[in-house]
């Protein structure tokens, strides 16, 4: 068994004690728990492939991993439809704040507020609720990243980019025509058969590695796997190269500042070139962490760069934290590990998964300057902001955000010791400092990869891959140390096994 990585010292011990305050409902969490995963059968089993079965009759269901009860769900443990109890390590691909059936998301989910607003869904780019401003002033004022405050609702990750595109067009070809000048006939004329100068031929530059979403635009400035975009057509929009970290970063850091450097003068060259063609970049976009491209880090220095790079060219910087929001970063938003300088913030930061309903923060120099541009029926859900602010009451109330980061740090240093230990297995390890939001390698492959998923399932741990070779950590903020254990004890058994082979 791996020696208990969360035995620390006096001064951690301390830091963990304080960020982990008694409450009542957490204490219920914990009380419904299964202790540990158990298996009922092999994975899959014999009901969730009759379910698959059945489902791709009417369905094509090649992405469908497995059939959950979730009702039997509980906390940080999934059940899955032949009664195998998972311990939960990827959050329903980063989405899961408060684990399952989490009382206080019950009791809010059961209210009388939320049978009103499920009853009639409002139209909110049109009618919203006479509560809608006070609602809107809440979030902002309890989870606004700085510098940003104004708050633009959607329904998921995908559809929060498209708009931040489009707003950022909007604010490019407005400055471009002047403060205040109306567009003209030939504008209004020419955008109603998809032409220029009415249709705006600005650009959106993206990184290699990159995902942000599979609705159109969003898709064009994916690139983390062919099989999201093969044989739908794409924009023509300029792709710049993500960083390539060798780590451990300390050992690495004056190649890994070059390697940054490298990046950032190709994007300020792709820049200026698309000037030259008339095909001007609106706005840059990037994730803190590229999670589904494979966990691929950069340094604050590099995103500040960036951000700088976007000054100078006078394009919008939207900062992509659907998948990295939320708390499980060891703070709130990702992005404020970079320490930007006052000023220098994102023009926009989009947002979706944890905090249940998407949409995107903004500075108010980006918004539109007119109703219907930045606009559809729902425009969000009122209901998802009542799960947000009970979400929200409970990242306060348990000190969730600093319990992550605490519970985060045993956790990189228990894969550090098994990649020391298992050097033909795991590599890479990455995400020091940053909560539970943390990666690994397969030292010999995509195909070793899936193996030790496949044989961590067998063993009741769900956890996710990513990128070529990668395994990604994405539990939620309820993951506790002994949860971490569990993982890395199973983690180790899987390594010795496949060493030893």
């Amino acid at each position: 068994m791996l020696s208990k990585v969360f035995q620390r010292s006096s001064t951690q011990q301390a830091a963990a004690a304080a960020g982990q305050i008694a409450r009542n409902a957490s204490s219920m969490v914990q009380a419904v728990q299964p202790a540990a995963p158990c298996m009922m059968t092999q994975f899959p089993g014999p009901q969730t492939t009759a379910l698959r079965e059945r489902m791709s009759a009417v369905q094509e269901s090649g992405a469908v991993a497995i059939f959950a009860d979730y009702n039997a769900s509980q906390g940080n443990y999934l059940v899955d439809a032949d009664g195998n109890t998972f311990l939960d390590c990827f959050g329903q691909i980063s989405s899961l704040p408060l684990g399952y059936n989490h009382p206080d998301m019950l009791t809010a989910m059961r209210s009388e507020e939320a049978a009103r607003l499920l009853a009639q869904r409002p139209c909110l780019g049109m009618m919203p609720p006479m509560d809608w401003p006070e609602q809107l002033e809440r979030i902002i004022k309890r989870a606004a990243p700085r510098g940003c405050d104004n708050l633009v609702t959607m329904l998921c990750g995908s559809s929060a980019n498209e708009n931040a595109f489009k707003a950022a067009m909007i604010k490019y070809e407005n400055n471009r025509r002047g403060a205040g000048t109306k567009h003209t006939a030939e504008e209004i004329e020419s955008c109603m058969v998809n032409a220029a100068p009415g249709c705006s031929e600005t650009t959106i530059l993206s990184f290699t590695g990159a995902f942000h979403g599979r609705t159109y635009a969003a898709l064009s400035a994916t690139h983390s796997k062919a099989i999201h975009k093969l044989d739908v057509s794409s924009f023509d929009w300029p792709v710049a190269q993500f960083p390539q970290l060798k780590y451990p970063l300390e050992d690495y850091a004056a190649e890994n500042a070059e390697e940054e450097a490298r990046c950032l003068q190709q994007t300020d060259e792709i820049m200026a070139a698309q000037k030259t063609k008339g095909r001007d970049v609106a706005a840059v976009i990037i994730e803190p962490v590229q999670a589904e491209g494979g966990d691929n880090h950069a340094s604050g220095d590099f995103f500040l760069g960036l951000r700088r790079i976007c000054t100078k060219h006078g394009a919008s910087f939207i900062v992509d934290e659907v998948q990295t929001g939320g708390g499980g970063s060891g703070k709130f938003w990702a992005h404020d590990h970079w320490n930007l300088p006052e000023g220098e913030e994102p023009d926009f930061v989009t947002f979706s998964k944890k905090l249940q309903t998407g949409g995107y923060f903004h500075k108010e120099h980006v918004r539109p300057d007119m109703g219907y541009r930045v606009f559809n029926t729902w425009m969000g859900e009122p209901v998802k902001m009542l799960q947000l602010n009970t979400i929200l009451d409970v990242i306060d109330r348990d000190d969730l955000v600093n319990k992550t980061k605490a519970v985060g740090h045993g956790l990189y240093n228990g894969l550090e010791q098994l990649q020391l230990e298992y050097p033909s297995v795991i590599t890479n390890v990455r995400g020091k400092g940053m909560g539970t939001f943390v990666a690994l390698d397969a030292a010999q492959g995509g195909a070793q990869r899936d193996q030790i998923l496949g044989q961590l399932k067998n063993k009741g741990i769900w956890a996710g891959g990513c990128g070529e070779q990668s395994i990604r950590m994405r539990p939620a903020l309820i993951y506790e140390e002994k949860h971490a254990q569990i993982f890395l004890d199973t983690l180790h058994e899987v390594a010795h096994t496949m060493a030893s082979q």
